[in-house]
């Protein structure tokens, strides 16, 4: 019984995994209107020499400096943990 569900679970995951590799060609690039929208216009609107940069920090920078918190809290944890196991 066992093995039929892990027989069953590679099926349904190799269906998941088959399916998102068939839906779209790999490596083909997918053009959408933001990515030109940022391309075209992110030397006037955010006055960045560089798209990325002008990405991350003007366009997402909400979300940007949400990730950076989260990132300080996980080392501000982990560092409060390996004090505690130190003494």
């Amino acid at each position: 019984m066992r093995w039929l569900r892990i027989a069953a679970l590679l099926v349904v995951f190799g269906f998941l995994v088959g399916a998102a590799v068939w839906t779209r060609p790999f490596g083909a690039p997918q053009a959408m209107e933001m990515d030109e929208h940022f391309i075209e216009r992110s030397q006037e609107e955010a006055a960045a020499n560089n798209v990325v940069t002008a990405v991350l920090f003007d366009y997402r920078g909400f979300d940007t400096l949400g990730e950076a918190t989260v990132l300080f809290a996980a080392v501000v944890g982990v560092a409060l943990v390996l004090r505690r196991w130190a003494r």
